[in-house]
């Protein structure tokens, strides 16, 4: 049986937990939430990449993983490509805001984007825009909102307070994007938990995208198919930086996973 380490700042990445589950049943996954250092875009990229270079060690050394996820889109931005240079023998499989399924779906070609201000203000964000903006074959409208503040409310399973920060987002994206904007590009993992109350928000014309299947379509490619092998899906190891039970209670409400968390040690 294949190990995957999948990791993010706190509770957010169990999103694409949940897409990894289905995708691959008769793999062990391994959960960090290093929620004592949450949440990590509003950290500096050093901060970002000095944690994420110290859990990965430790998932490889206590848990021998095969593969890692970084489940956590300001990880992604800050620290992969270091990392995979630091561990060159070892898949990583990152995540991005979904810009291109977005530009591919959008009828009106006016999209919108939330993440967080670690997310948008990096370099490899700014490319992967580029990129989709000079490859589109019509115009293309990318309005980026940074979301300060939300994925904490969310870690904090925060119902009031993320109310309130999605009205408020969304008043400014809108007003960027104009009432064409018909697709919104949920760039951070913790978001898709949000995901009832944005769809409200905004309407039944707007099409929310975030990157759990694809990632999990790219974590069986880089196995092999021989990972996706199995009945039942086997139950993950729980890992949190901080209030393990709080990770625990999040992947029973988001999963309906009934299993204990344990301390994490780095």
């Amino acid at each position: 049986m294949k190990t995957v380490g999948v990791f993010d700042s706190g509770v957010g990445g169990l999103s694409v937990l949940r897409a990894l589950l289905a995708e691959l049943p008769g793999t062990r996954f391994v959960y960090v939430a290093d929620s004592a250092h949450a949440p990590y875009g509003e950290r500096s990229a050093a901060e970002v990449s000095a944690r994420t270079d110290r859990i990965t060690a430790h998932l490889r050394e206590a848990h021998g993983i095969d593969a890692l996820v970084l489940a956590c889109n300001t990880a992604t931005a800050h620290a992969i490509d270091e990392l995979r240079k630091t561990h060159p023998d070892l898949p990583v499989v990152g995540v991005e805001p979904a810009l291109k399924p977005a530009a591919t779906s959008s009828r009106s070609g006016r999209i919108g984007v939330l993440a967080t201000r670690g997310t948008l203000g990096s370099a490899r964000f700014a490319q992967l825009l580029e990129r989709q903006i000079h490859a589109a074959t019509r115009p293309l409208h990318f309005s980026c909102q940074p979301c300060d503040g939300l994925a904490d409310a969310i870690e904090r399973h925060d119902a009031p307070a993320t109310l309130a920060l999605c009205e408020r987002y969304l008043q400014t994206l809108s007003e960027q994007a104009g009432p064409d904007m018909d697709t919104l590009v949920l760039g951070c993992t913790h978001y898709p938990f949000a995901a009832e109350v944005l769809s409200r928000l905004c309407g039944p014309q707007v099409t929310l995208v975030d990157t759990g299947t694809p990632v999990a379509r790219r974590t069986r490619q880089v196995l092999g198919t021989t990972a996706t092998a199995g009945g039942s899906a086997t139950p993950p190891l729980l890992l949190a930086s901080a209030s393990p039970d709080a990770l625990a209670q999040a992947a029973q409400r988001w999963l309906n996973i009934q299993i204990p968390a344990s301390g994490l040690p780095v």
